[in-house]
């Protein structure tokens, strides 16, 4: 396999990857929006029913087991990728980059206790600070996530088989993995903290030209929106919500520094009626009017484009992952299943998400927009939108019903025309025949492995959304003949020794069978 060949295969085994830990983020999402906003002392007020102390015993129960899925959406993300990603010992990679992610959390808390930077308790947030599984350390979020998932993967796909001298043959093997991903990972985290310490004062220096007018507005989008994958987005709302960087405001006679305090005392206890109404729109112009623009009506349209851009017979297969990764966030204030979906497969379209994003807010900054608190649900639209008085919640309509549209213009022409893989996109005409009908996966299995050589012939087998992916020693063993009776609907060789062979929305199934029969499992 070509240099080139063997690096695109790795961006979309990457890419696969990532769906587990989204697919699980989903729907875990949706409850916990749901559960979160019926607890809100402002929604009993208006909905009295749900003060009862059974329905609230049941919702904070949801809602907090649920948060426990989000609190650990980085533990997720490393199990995921190293699933995903390694190709020998998947088993041994997920446990090594659980070690991982421990070991990095703990190296980097000592690195900030070594050289003083260890930030007092009520300044984590504004320091990039917090704390994680008991550790504080840096938030690095999901890419500390992503960065433990890696090496659990390369180290287990390249250390199973280590032979050590006899003396330490206890710790050969499967064994000498999470061994050696502490080794690794503590270089790692002791390299990071000075790029990422770095990185942090620039934020912090940098976060004065927000209060600058309709470029703050975008720039602070844009600030927040790509920094998201890296986990500093908390740290830049910090800066805004509770230090000078987001203004220091007088209110009748009080003053108050940062966004959210100011927030606070206009929307519950002085209220519309109050002259300080007006100064709301400088406040919300950094708050969840902007998000609401995301999730009600950008990410919906780029689900919309999505599902019209897979293809026909695909459509069926994909409409439920893409209904909740629009629902999440419509429901529940989370957007990254929506946007780790095409974030590391097309950064340029992240790019576009991003422009569309801050544009929207700037126009909505200046048509002087009053909408929301925190969150960006459907629920505080209906809130702090619908039910307060002077809001101009209809300038969200005037800003997100065009912005839907172009949206699903521009996100439908860039998929297509840069073939780009979103959920449902694989080229292939399935066919059933009467083994996949019957599901009887074990014997097409056995198809599959005699016809392409044998065991002996086969390195790696993973799996697409409709496709077998295999790993081959040599690629003219292949009888493509047989082959098609165990009810493939296309064979394809993309690279040197690597096989495509599409079984449709079952593959799961048929791969599961194929690695039961190279265990030398009896099926029955």
């Amino acid at each position: 396999m070509s240099k080139r060949g063997r690096f695109s295969e790795e961006i979309q085994r990457f890419g696969r990857s990532l769906l587990l830990p989204i697919a699980v983020m989903a729907p875990v999402g949706m409850v916990l929006g749901l559960a979160g906003a019926l607890v809100q002392g402002y929604m009993i007020e208006r909905v009295p029913m749900l003060g009862n102390p059974t329905i609230q015993l049941i919702l904070t129960s949801l809602r907090d087991i649920s948060n426990v899925i989000f609190s650990n959406i980085p533990i997720l993300f490393a199990m995921g990728v190293a699933y995903g990603m390694s190709k020998k010992e998947k088993g041994i990679a997920v446990f090594s980059s659980i070690v991982s992610y421990l070991i990095l959390n703990a190296t980097i808390n000592i690195w900030l206790k070594a050289t003083g930077n260890l930030a007092p308790a009520d300044q984590m947030a504004q320091l990039g600070q917090g704390m994680v599984l008991g550790i504080q350390t840096l938030r690095l979020d999901v890419l500390g996530g992503i960065i433990s998932g890696l090496v659990g993967s390369i180290l287990a796909d390249r250390f199973y088989d280590l032979e050590l001298p006899v003396a330490f043959a206890f710790f050969s093997g499967k064994k000498s993995v999470p061994i050696i991903s502490i080794g690794v990972t503590m270089v790692i985290g002791l390299i990071i903290p000075f790029f990422w310490q770095m990185l942090t004062n620039a934020l912090i220096s940098m976060s004065s030209v927000i209060l600058s007018g309709p470029f703050g507005v975008f720039l602070n989008i844009v600030m927040v929106r790509l920094l998201i994958p890296f986990g500093l987005h908390h740290v830049w709302s910090a800066l805004l919500r509770f230090t000078p960087a987001g203004g220091t405001y007088v209110i009748a006679g009080e003053t108050f520094v940062g966004v959210l305090p100011a927030l606070n005392k206009i929307l519950f206890e002085l209220g519309p009626t109050h002259e300080a109404w007006e100064m709301l729109p400088d406040l919300t112009r950094f708050m969840a009017q902007n998000q609401m623009l995301v999730t009600l009506f950008i990410i919906p349209a780029i689900g919309l484009a999505m599902y019209k851009s897979a293809y026909a017979k695909n459509r069926p297969f994909v409409k439920g992952i893409i209904i909740t990764m629009v629902l999440t966030p419509f429901l529940g204030n989370v957007t990254e299943p929506m946007e780790f979906s095409f974030l590391f497969i097309a950064p340029l379209l992240y790019v576009l998400y991003v422009a569309l994003a801050a544009g929207g807010a700037v126009v909505l900054y200046l048509l002087k927009t009053g909408v929301g608190y925190i969150r960006g649900t459907i629920f505080d639209f209906a809130i702090f939108g619908l039910m307060y008085e002077n809001t101009k919640w209809y300038n969200l309509l005037i800003v997100g019903i065009p912005l839907f549209f172009i949206t699903y213009f521009l996100f439908s022409w860039a998929i297509k025309k840069w073939n780009i893989p979103t959920p449902g996109r694989e080229e292939d005409e399935v066919e059933y025949n009467s083994l996949l009908k019957e599901k009887r996966y074990d014997e097409v299995a056995a198809i599959v492995i005699q016809s392409i050589g044998g065991r002996a012939n086969i390195l790696n087998v993973e799996n697409c959304v409709t496709r077998l992916r295999i790993d081959l020693k040599d690629m003219k063993t292949v009888d493509k003949e047989k082959l098609k009776t165990s009810g493939t609907s296309g064979i394809f060789f993309p690279t040197k020794n690597h096989i495509h062979i599409v079984f449709g929305p079952n593959v799961e199934f048929v791969k599961n069978a194929v690695d039961r029969e190279l265990r030398g499992e009896v099926v029955k």
